[in-house]
């Protein structure tokens, strides 16, 4: 059924005459994926039932659908996740609240691909929820009844337990038990018509795991669940790569790669302008870096595609202060950085952005910030949801970039 919906869709793109722009059908081509990449948002949260929300949700989520339907808006970037909170998956709510609001998207554009995220981060919460039974059969295992175990996705000797403070912790991708728990999350996505997966800090998880032997097994898995269930046949991963890649035997097991924007504090002589520039070499940046391989889609090339965003890591103990040996801008992560500047100066550095990654790198593409979680205080206990859309009723942050993204957008 899934398969012949995607027929439609294509029968419907080759009408409106730009099928070749944004159709694929069990692989994707470079051309096509660096058209969506090119047309990305960070749409965060969006497709999380609010009182489920890590941050509690955001009102008027119809002003999302229409900043998508007035910029064009291609890839709609972690639309939908769990950072802790996990036994709100228990609730078919959950997964029938996003699905209606993909279901709204696909209405306005149904080549869009929305992405859902699944992070290096669980806490005590799965304990709550049960393991289907189709979980353990796509993984080759006996079903049991039983939920998750949190213990058993950890790292035995303890490392990075707790890394995300009280309960949140890392799992380990060589333990069975989180590849059950990625499994869960990856299937059930991809059955309420998610079509990309950001997989987070893959090395992070993978330390047991130095030539990513284990991450190509399981996610082959993953794949072959798609090939079966997804809506075009297709699932495009992506995860954030500090190496360049993530390559085993020369092969990217991702479609693209991510990675934060890594701005530079500039013009320190006036810190109160908090001026910020990209740069080649900055940190660990991933410009002139994206690794050459062999693809998932079976096209070859000298460096994958990629995509920066405006990264949300809280804010650090110099805030205000420049650090240029760090990953904070004047001491900000980025999206908060970018919150605080003047209007006139998000737009002129939006533009600057664009110009500066494709004059850079052209494998490099910007991911537009529609809607992020951002932090006004080192010890995270004042999270906002911001957002891209012009200020109004029932909108409490905004940089109201929507227009600007329209116009740099359409000058492409």
């Amino acid at each position: 059924m899934k398969h012949f919906y995607a027929s439609i869709i294509l029968f419907i793109s080759s009408l409106a005459g730009f099928a070749q722009d944004y159709s694929f059908k069990g692989s994707i081509s470079r051309e096509v994926l660096e058209n969506y990449l090119e047309r990305a948002i960070t749409l965060a949260d969006f497709a999380n039932m609010p009182k489920f929300s890590t941050e509690g949700g955001y009102p008027r989520k119809e002003l999302d659908l229409e900043f998508v339907k007035d910029t064009g808006a291609k890839f709609i970037g972690r639309a939908v996740y769990r950072w802790g909170g996990e036994e709100a998956l228990k609730n078919p709510e959950f997964f029938k609240y996003a699905q209606n609001l993909i279901e709204k998207l696909h209405a306005i554009d149904p080549e869009i691909i929305v992405q859902a995220a699944v992070f290096e981060a669980v806490y005590p919460g799965v304990n709550k929820v049960a393991i289907p039974r189709w979980v353990f059969e796509e993984l080759g295992m006996k079903p049991e009844a039983r939920n998750f175990s949190y213990d058993d996705m950890l790292f035995k000797d303890g490392t990075f337990k707790n890394h995300w403070g009280r309960g949140g912790s890392v799992p380990d991708i060589t333990r069975s038990e989180t590849q059950l728990w990625f499994m869960y999350l990856v299937g059930s996505y991809i059955e309420i018509g998610v079509e990309a997966i950001h997989l987070g800090q893959v090395k992070l998880m993978g330390a047991n795991d130095k030539d990513f032997a284990v991450w190509a097994e399981f996610i082959g898995k993953l794949r072959r669940f798609a090939d079966k269930r997804a809506r075009r046949g297709k699932i495009i991963f992506d995860a954030h790569t500090p190496d360049g890649g993530m390559l085993y035997k020369g092969m990217s097991l991702l479609d693209f790669n991510s990675f934060p924007l890594r701005i530079r504090e500039a013009d320190l002589e006036h810190p109160e302008l908090l001026r910020g520039v990209l740069q080649v070499g900055q940190t660990d940046s991933i410009y002139k870096r994206s690794a050459g391989c062999k693809t998932p889609n079976g096209w070859e090339c000298e460096s994958l595609p990629y995509l920066v965003e405006f990264d949300n890591f809280g804010i650090s103990d110099h805030a205000g202060r420049a650090d240029v040996n760090d990953h904070f801008i004047w001491g900000y992560d980025e999206i908060t950085w970018l919150y605080l500047q003047p209007q006139e100066e998000r737009e002129r550095w939006l533009k600057y952005a664009c110009d500066w990654i494709k004059k850079t790198d052209k494998n490099g593409h910007l991911q537009m910030p529609a809607t992020r979680i951002l932090t006004l205080k080192k010890d995270q206990s004042q999270k906002i949801t911001v957002r891209s859309v012009p200020p109004q009723e029932g909108i409490s942050h905004t940089l109201n970039l929507q227009h600007c993204i329209k116009k740099i957008w359409n000058k492409k």
